[in-house]
């Protein structure tokens, strides 16, 4: 039962100390006051409390007084008389109005990245002057690779009737040796006739000669006319391959100085950098009118700074980031009530921490009061520490 009893303590223990970790815990039944390090431990602790605390405390003791000048100078401006009250109202209007002008533009869609706009601007003086360039090289580019493939598709109707003829040529060649093989024959058979069998062929030999003459002409004339035509064909393809040289020197050049154009100008095509031309004097003039919108929105600021300084504001530039409060109570409300929440967590913070600090002190006060043969050390180790109360 005890066991068990020590497990549950144990575990209320913990969720005690969960629930409460807000609140410091000093235990004194741990440590050994008679012992200088447990005692000078003990004592220091609690002074790195205070200190810890005091810190927190500076800080927000400087947050907590810029609240509460802000809600002062709410109440100024509430007091201010009606003339007065007006004037501020019409500068925080132009300002609130140019502001929106301003945050429009911001949250525009579609804006032009800085790097296009300022590459855009450095090239603005020739920029049009570019495109026109750029669309002359991708047309007179488009031409000539038209002219290339027509210039493409002639040669290889030459190159293709340049063989017909070579195979023509051949074959007039292979018809001619075969007439003539086919007549030597024929002349040694009536030979063998004529001697060896007594037989008449003056018929054979006039019928021979004339087939080898007539054929023998034709395969002439049709060799003749070939070998003709091919070297018509073949200066015709000498002059398309020198034409077509000319044409890929022009082609080439064009398409190197497109491509040069497109590296200057950051583009893919004229109608692309066209666009972006179009769009970046659009964005100028948006980002005139924007700078302009700033500039007034500056001098208001400065007008609203200016005549917030003539009255009893602390701080006036605050209120440059909130010209609405100044035209609208409900603004007003709001940013009061907001301060006002705000104010009400720091004083909470505050209090805390001097009451940490306050418990601290107060538990070295009692070791001393508890433990006087130590009285003298402590008060050494606290000034050391840096204090004095």
């Amino acid at each position: 039962m005890g066991f068990l009893s020590k497990i549950f303590r144990n575990r209320r223990q913990r969720e005690d100390s969960e629930d409460n970790w807000d609140k410091v815990v000093y235990d004194r039944d741990s440590v050994d006051f008679k012992d200088g390090e447990q005692r000078s431990r003990y004592i220091t602790g609690c002074l790195e409390q205070m200190d810890e605390a005091s810190r927190e405390l500076n800080l927000l003791t400087g947050e907590y007084s810029l609240i509460t000048s802000y809600l002062t100078d709410m109440e100024e401006i509430e007091a201010l008389p009606k003339a007065e009250r007006q004037e501020l109202s019409g500068i925080a209007k132009m300002l609130v109005t140019l502001e929106q002008e301003g945050e429009r533009y911001r949250e525009r869609k579609n804006r032009m990245t800085d790097e296009d706009y300022y590459r855009l601007r450095e090239q603005e003086a020739e920029l049009q002057e570019g495109i026109e360039k750029l669309k002359e090289c991708e047309d007179y580019g488009g031409r000539v690779k038209q002219d290339l493939k027509r210039l493409d598709r002639e040669r290889h109707a030459y190159e293709y009737r340049r063989q017909e003829l070579d195979t023509i040529m051949n074959n007039m060649r292979g018809i001619t040796v075969i007439f003539l093989t086919a007549f030597v024959l024929c002349i040694i058979m009536l030979l063998v006739l004529q001697f060896m069998f007594k037989m008449n062929t003056k018929a054979g030999y006039l019928l021979a000669g004339a087939v080898v003459a007539v054929a023998g002409t034709v395969a002439w004339t049709k060799y003749t006319d070939g070998d003709r035509e091919l070297r018509r064909v073949e200066r015709d393809i000498n002059k398309l391959i020198q034409l077509q040289n000319k044409v890929k020197i022009r082609y080439v050049n064009n398409r190197n100085l497109t491509d040069y154009l497109y590296m200057k100008y950051g583009t893919d095509n004229a109608a692309a950098l066209e666009r972006l031309w179009k769009q970046y004097q659009e964005e100028k003039e948006e980002r005139r009118e924007y700078a302009q919108a700033e500039s007034k929105a500056e001098y208001y600021r400065r007008q609203l700074v200016s005549r917030l300084a003539n009255y009893r504001i602390a701080s006036p530039e605050r209120w440059v980031g909130h010209p609405a409060a100044l035209l609208d109570k409900r603004e007003m409300v709001e940013i009061r009530h907001d301060l006002i929440l705000r104010r009400q967590t720091l004083r909470k913070q505050m209090d805390y921490n001097h009451g940490v600090s306050e418990t601290a002190r107060r538990e070295i006060m009692d070791v001393t009061e508890k433990y006087p043969a130590y009285a003298a050390e402590i008060r050494e180790i606290v000034e050391r520490f840096g204090r004095t109360d």
